[in-house]
Formats: structure tokens, sequence, C-alpha cells
């Protein structure tokens, strides 16, 4: 079986059915990590037909400078960063949808504490949103938190100390 260095680089030499096998190796990640973000099926499976995409039109390019691993979470992280910014308004229409149901049932009491969480995460600076995405959602230690976003250990360990502060705060558990 390639390696995701081998798939990349038939790819590169022309040999489209590579591509396929390496969509394949990392399609369920992909859609688990927009998921765990969105709670919406349709749109993590949207999010991440938009990431590989991306990654078809930019891997001929692809100079082997970091882990395929790395350069795949960049483009969830800056996906999820777009989907952030494009999805503001809907997501607080969805969360009024939501406090407005009459019901005591748990999962949508569950439901409304993981959009209201995912809501506050999107307010947040791009850099500490970043490294907060990284933590929860693909649960990556602070030195690949580093390799990916190109900033130091300390820097990304900062950055998810102010973010949980500021979390901390919106959510009113201080």
């Amino acid at each position: 079986m390639e390696n995701d260095y081998e798939l990349i680089k038939l790819f590169q030499d022309g040999d489209k059915a590579s591509f396929d096998r390496l969509v394949r190796r990392h399609l369920s990640n992909t859609v688990g990590f927009f998921y765990t973000i969105t709670r919406d099926k349709m749109a993590s499976e949207d999010l991440a037909q938009d990431v590989f995409f991306k990654l078809y039109k930019s891997l001929k390019k692809f100079k082997f400078q970091s882990a395929f691993s790395t350069y795949l979470y960049r483009t969830n992280l800056n996906t999820a960063n777009s989907w952030f910014t494009r999805n503001k308004w809907k997501k607080l229409l969805h969360l009024d949808q939501i406090l407005n149901q009459q019901t005591n049932d748990q999962s949508v009491e569950k439901e409304w504490l993981n959009k209201e969480l995912w809501d506050a995460i999107s307010k947040l600076p791009k850099k500490q949103r970043s490294v907060v995405i990284m933590r929860i959602a693909e649960g990556l230690s602070y030195k690949e938190i580093s390799v990916v976003t190109g900033m130091s250990e300390g820097t990304a360990k900062v950055n998810f100390h102010h973010a949980l502060n500021r979390l901390k705060g919106v959510l009113n558990y201080e």
C-alpha cells in the first residue's frame, strides 16, 4: 500500500486514480473534523468536498516540505475559518430556533450547549479559534499545532489559554 507521499507523487506524475486513493484514506477523518464543528452531516460532507477540491487543484504544486497530514490540517482549518465567517448569521438563526423549541429533551439541551460553544468559538480571534479547533476537534498536541500553524508551542499554549478564558467569560463559566 502506498503512503501519502507516494500517492501525491503519482498524482503529480498524472495518475488521477492515486488522488482517489488519497481521498479515500483521509475522507472519513476530514468529514469527522467538520462534523465536530457543524453537527450537520450534509454540511460536513460539503466542507470535506471543498477541501478535496482545493487539494486536487493545489497538489500538483505540493513541494513535500511538510507532511501531507500537516497540509491537510491547514486546508481543513482554513476551510473551517471561512465557514465560520460565511455562516455566522445562519448559525445565529439556528440557535434561535433551538432556543424557541418548548421541550425538556436532554438531547436538545445538549445540542443547544454545543451550538452555543461553537458560536462562541466562531467569535474568537482567528489564531485563538484555530488553536481551539485543532485541540478540540482534532485532539492535536501543542507540538502538532505548532507544526500546522507555524507558531511556537508556547504561542499555541498562550492562544489556547486566552481562548479558554474568553470562552469562559462568554459562556458565563467564570
